[in-house]
């Protein structure tokens, strides 16, 4: 896979979650200080086959985290899927 359909799939699946996180918390406006347990429910199925590795849910809660506050450090107003994604790229791929 390329690097830039690699990026597209992954961050569109980042998207789609957050989507569906929004949607589930909508009551709240998309509040959850759980979100990472929530995300790493979604996202436990798909993540690990794109990025050809198997992944526990704890696993992807703490790849989440690092990576949400690796964004926040070093590139704070980046598109976080695509931030995500491309971090993933480098590292699995």
């Amino acid at each position: 896979m390329t690097q830039d359909k690699f990026i597209e799939e992954v961050a569109n699946l980042f998207m789609e979650t957050g989507k569906n996180h929004h949607q589930a918390f909508i009551e709240t406006d998309g509040v959850d200080p759980e979100w990472p347990i929530w995300y790493a429910d979604h996202l436990h199925p798909k993540l690990g086959k794109l990025i050809n590795a198997q992944l526990t849910k704890s696993e992807i809660i703490y790849l989440i985290l690092t990576l949400e506050n690796q964004r926040a450090m070093d590139a704070p107003g980046a598109e976080w899927p695509r931030y995500y994604a491309k971090i993933l790229f480098n590292r699995y791929l």
